[in-house]
């Protein structure tokens, strides 16, 4: 790895259904859809009602064990880095380590796991976009993934408008068929990625030993027929990319995590 760090936060009683599963955050974009907005700061340090991003989405893998997160950055990762040595060290932060990797240049979604592979060491490992966050029972999720065996589970969102999200089509066996693109003119409810996964060792091997560089375009779209599941529902999930969407995070995020300091 070009750079990494380990730091280590406080994991709390309660769920332990990550606490043998490795996070991975991807992190590493540009963030251009959101920086009139941020100006300078990364989009994990997205201000929302007070916190940065990180700290809630810290607070939320901690209240389903989580005992090691992986931090796949880029942009500007040297602020991220700082945050996490200035405000979460310390005996009361005691439990949760977190590594931190960083790009050398963008490489996108599949990409970054290409990079971070050497530092995930669980099957399966959790993967989460750097700016998704979901109100749901992770626990729920990682069970589902272990009773179908898929080679990856997505995390699906039910909605009711769902021509601003590219959609995803499932079989008769509730299995991902196929992936439709965003179309603006679709009216009506869908089923959508929430942009949450569970990835087995066999599919990160995959992608560490191949040139993809979008999970979506050159992984999931590439799978095998009926390779990938889906853990869909309904539950409300968010995308901090846009000044739009980051206005609103702090209804969901604020509601599901609490606000509590780090």
């Amino acid at each position: 790895m070009s750079s990494h760090g380990r730091v280590t936060l406080h994991a709390d009683a309660g769920a332990q259904c990550l606490a043998a599963i490795d996070v991975l955050v991807i992190a590493g974009g540009l963030g251009t859809r959101i920086a009139p907005v941020l100006g300078d700061l990364p989009k994990l340090l997205a201000p929302i009602s007070g916190r940065p991003y990180l700290a809630y989405l810290l607070d939320w893998l901690r209240r389903f064990g989580a005992h090691r997160l992986v931090l796949a950055l880029g942009h500007r990762a040297s602020q991220v880095v700082d945050f996490l040595d200035r405000d979460c060290t310390g005996p009361a932060h005691d439990g949760l380590e977190v590594v931190t990797v960083i790009e050398p240049r963008p490489l996108g979604t599949a990409g970054a796991i290409r990079f971070a592979r050497r530092e995930l060491r669980t099957d399966p490992v959790l993967i989460m976009n750097g700016d998704s966050f979901a109100d749901v029972d992770v626990c729920e999720f990682v069970a589902h993934h272990k009773t179908v065996q898929a080679k990856a589970t997505l995390l699906c969102a039910q909605v009711d408008d769902a021509g601003r999200y590219g959609r995803v089509e499932l079989d008769r066996n509730r299995r991902i068929g196929s992936f439709v693109e965003k179309d603006p003119q679709f009216h009506g409810g869908g089923i959508v990625s929430a942009g949450v996964y569970l990835f087995s060792a066999a599919l990160l091997d995959e992608i560490a030993a191949g040139t993809a560089s979008s999970l979506e375009r050159d992984v999931f779209e590439r799978a095998p027929k009926s390779s990938l599941d889906a853990f869909a529902g309904r539950f409300r999930f968010i995308d901090i990319g846009t000044p739009e969407s980051l206005a609103l995070a702090g209804r969901v995020i604020n509601n599901d995590v609490g606000g509590n300091p780090t």
